[in-house]
């Protein structure tokens, strides 16, 4: 296949390309590392979660979509327990109670939420400041 269109230059490639892992991981609960990503109308983020910890229930409004990438755990939802395994992908709605019980394998996701997360937005510019960034 032949491509027609040049490569972007490295000030336009800097301009739309994140390395997810280069972004410095906030801790927004004991146990879980984030590296978070936001755009112009929704965040996402890269989770890693130690195996046997509990993300304590909390709502936000932003609505979130999870993609369980490993691990598997008990998502927390009106009271109810959803479990999850690599590859399912759990919908909370805008500010409806949920939180997450890991098992003993630990869990990463990817999650995206819209709007974007202006709380972890202050957490992460926190973040570099301290590392002089």
């Amino acid at each position: 296949m032949e491509k027609k269109e040049p490569y972007a230059t490295p000030e336009e490639y800097a301009k739309r390309v994140v390395r997810y892992e280069d972004v410095p991981p906030i801790a927004p609960f004991p146990g879980a590392s984030v590296h978070f990503v936001t755009g112009e109308k929704l965040s996402v983020i890269f989770v890693t979660m130690e195996p046997n910890i509990q993300i304590p229930v909390h709502q936000h409004e932003a609505e979130q979509v999870m993609v369980v990438l490993d691990g598997a755990g008990d998502q927390i939802s009106e009271g109810q327990l959803y479990h999850l395994e690599k590859g399912d992908v759990f919908i909370a709605h805008s500010n409806v109670p949920h939180g997450t019980y890991v098992s003993d394998r630990g869990l990463k996701t990817m999650e995206v939420f819209c709007p974007p997360r202006y709380d972890y937005i202050e957490k992460l510019a926190a973040v570099k400041k301290n590392l002089g960034k």
